[in-house]
């Protein structure tokens, strides 16, 4: 019986991790390291965050492209045969690190932590009054697996939580909104936004001028979705008039920034270096060998995405 074979291209330390869970936990599948000139033309399977170029020609008998991360806007989607699924990493770790982030990035901004960072630097002492989490309305842009669990969350403080996604969405205690005619009505009262949306051409450039004139006066933005999400000059603008008060930001539209970028040194801007979530090589290497024995069954594997929606 031939050993169905899984291209590992990624990160050497982290694979050192997934080489031992599929030698303990799945010995009836063979994973290798990458090598465009040995098994890779064989493999029907490959984990990557970054394919090889021309991946048809590289991998002619690929079934399966599994990204080692939640989003796959980076990906080469459109170049791959129809018949390849892309599978996206879905991640119970994965899901509680951006938690802890957008918890900490909305509790930021909530508390005023970004002006008491300004004015330590500048050695005064200024208390600011204190607003209950339950007068604080938080919106968040994404009802997915990540959207949800952060909606949650955020509701647990107390916080009057809302959500838009593209199709509608059914959450105990959030009020969901779906689709562009009720983005309007979403964005309207919103103090804190989360832009937790996958990166698709209708969510490109989302965060811009016009939608920060939506929001709450003074309100603050956390973006942990994509750069691309943000016109960055728009933001910028809205911060330096006030229509924002402070934004919090893992992603930029350039990373890491040039020198100098704008964003980057601004006084009510926190930024962090793409570091809201992570896959961790364990979990991510058992959804590998639970999807990959799916297919091998004939089965729907997990998280493949539907290209028709980009996600």
């Amino acid at each position: 019986m031939t050993v169905p074979l899984i291209a590992y291209k990624s990160d050497p330390v982290r694979g050192a991790v997934w080489h031992d869970i599929f030698a303990r936990e799945a010995p009836d599948l063979r994973l290798f390291d990458w090598n465009p000139e040995g098994e890779a033309v064989q493999a029907p399977y490959l984990v990557a965050w970054t394919p090889p170029p021309d991946l048809p020609r590289a991998m002619p008998r690929l079934e399966a492209l599994f990204c080692i991360g939640a989003g796959i806007d980076h990906l080469p989607v459109h170049a791959l045969p129809p018949s390849v699924q892309v599978v996206r990493m879905v991640d119970p770790n994965l899901t509680a690190s951006m938690v802890e982030y957008v918890v900490m990035a909305v509790l930021a901004l909530h508390r005023d932590l970004l002006v008491y960072r300004t004015e330590q630097a500048a050695g005064r002492w200024t208390p600011l009054p204190v607003r209950p989490a339950t007068e604080r309305q938080v919106g968040i842009m994404g009802l997915g697996v990540l959207g949800q669990a952060a909606a949650r969350a955020l509701a647990g403080f107390g916080f009057p939580v809302r959500g838009w996604s593209a199709s509608p969405k059914t959450l105990d205690g959030i009020e969901a909104f779906a689709g562009d005619a009720a983005l309007g009505e979403f964005l309207s009262g919103t103090d804190i936004l989360v832009c937790l949306l996958p990166l698709t051409p209708a969510t490109h450039g989302l965060l811009n001028r016009d939608l920060f004139a939506r929001l709450s006066p003074g309100a603050g933005l956390v973006n942990v979705g994509r750069g691309g999400h943000a016109v960055e000059a728009d933001l910028l603008a809205a911060l330096d008039e006030g229509r924002l008060s402070g934004a919090v930001l893992d992603v930029l539209a350039t990373e890491p920034p040039p020198a100098g970028h704008p964003l980057f040194g601004h006084p009510r801007v926190m930024v962090t270096p793409h570091v809201a979530s992570a896959t961790q090589p364990a979990g991510a290497a058992r959804q590998v060998i639970q999807g990959v024995r799916a297919h091998l069954r004939g089965e729907p594997i997990a998280h493949a995405i539907d290209r028709s929606q980009g996600y």
